[in-house]
């Protein structure tokens, strides 16, 4: 169903029944920021420009052997909020939108994770060193128990 701008209406991945761009396929549709996206419009013939909220307006270019199908990779935006967006396509002057097309979840941030010096603190060494002590102190306990068993 599409409305008086040739927007897609409904959650039907942005079908429309007159010629120009239709059903749009955004794959994953779980994304983490920073993400990369592949969208795939069909009815897009000679390729056009896709663009969301979560991430800046891409190229849609044509797929070899496909007779009218686009495709398009975005990476969605290091700060984007998470939630559902949609995602927007032109194609030959005409414009179709797929509601809520992909969700963008709270990314992961690697890094230092909070790491400051080089190496081993004195505190990693104080507890590795108890660790070693206790290990060596299990170690013999248990060896003294075993020579024990074996005098009759």
């Amino acid at each position: 169903m599409l409305s008086d701008r040739g927007e897609g209406l409904g959650d039907r991945g942005g079908v429309g029944d007159r010629g120009g761009p239709r059903n749009i396929l955004v794959r994953p549709g779980v994304i983490a920021r920073g993400g990369q996206l592949t969208i795939t419009v069909d009815g897009c013939r000679n390729g056009g420009a896709a663009s969301s909220n979560a991430f800046r307006t891409t190229t849609l270019t044509p797929v070899r052997g496909a007779n009218d199908t686009s495709r398009a990779h975005a990476t969605v935006h290091h700060d984007a909020r998470p939630g559902t967006y949609e995602v927007r396509v032109n194609c030959d002057g005409r414009t179709l939108t797929r509601p809520r097309a992909f969700t963008v979840i709270g990314g992961v941030r690697g890094g230092l994770g909070g790491s400051t010096s080089d190496g081993a603190t004195p505190t990693d060494m104080a507890i590795g060193g108890g660790l070693v002590g206790a290990a060596l102190l299990g170690g013999g306990v248990f060896w003294m128990r075993r020579r024990a068993e074996k005098r009759y």
